[in-house]
């Protein structure tokens, strides 16, 4: 089985149309009609996530801890009980596209780190796109780490000890683990996601805190 782990924390703006990407990916031809079992752990939410949660064929935890990390650990460690051998990770402001499973598992690595694109630029000044376009390399071999982008094999996940309780960077750490116990990691392109680069973002520190400090002078 495959196991999806999406943390969210009051999502109601965006979590229909992340569901609705990612059970779409799931019935993907390519997975051969592998099981696919989607984890929302909604994180102390007081908005209408769990409303929208239950409208689609979704596995949902509920946690009170206000905690990224913590909670995707809590998803993943539900999967892996429930039998997923890999699990892919994507935020609650993403969409998926259709081949996403099926590019990771492609791989066959223990681990695949995927780019992600900005859906709507809109909500920052021009100059942040330019800064951030520019830093940003959307090739295979990059070096950019994702939690709304990242694969993992149940294995090398356990062995590297999981996702850390950490408020942002829980995927970095996540990854760096693995590097360091020699897991076979894939830096791939061809694994995308599409995440959102709005101002209101959940997790201060984290892809939402970097674009707002590209916008410093602009």
């Amino acid at each position: 089985m495959i196991g999806i782990v999406i943390p969210a924390h009051n999502e109601q703006a965006c979590l229909d149309r992340c569901l609705q990407s990612v059970l779409a990916a799931a019935a993907h031809p390519l997975l051969g009609g592998e099981p696919v079992q989607v984890m929302v752990v909604l994180d102390d939410c007081t908005d209408a996530s769990l409303a929208i949660c239950e409208q689609h064929p979704v596995q949902v935890l509920e946690v009170s801890v206000r905690n990224v990390g913590a909670a995707r650990a809590a998803g993943a460690r539900s999967l892996i009980d429930a039998g997923a051998r890999w699990l892919a990770c994507t935020d609650a402001d993403s969409t998926v596209p259709l081949d996403w499973l099926a590019a990771q598992l492609a791989h066959q690595a223990d681990a695949v780190c995927g780019v992600v694109e900005v859906d709507d630029w809109s909500p920052h000044h021009a100059q942040v796109r330019a800064r951030y376009e520019a830093a940003y390399r959307d090739l295979d071999g990059h070096s950019h780490i994702h939690g709304a982008n990242l694969g993992v094999t149940s294995v090398a996940y356990l062995q590297a000890g999981g996702f850390p309780a950490l408020a942002c960077h829980e995927d970095v750490h996540l990854v760096r683990a693995l590097e360091a116990q020699g897991s076979r990691i894939a830096w791939s392109r061809s694994v995308r996601v599409r995440t959102s680069a709005r101002v209101d973002f959940r997790a201060q520190g984290g892809f939402g805190s970097y674009l707002q400090s590209l916008s410093e002078g602009a």
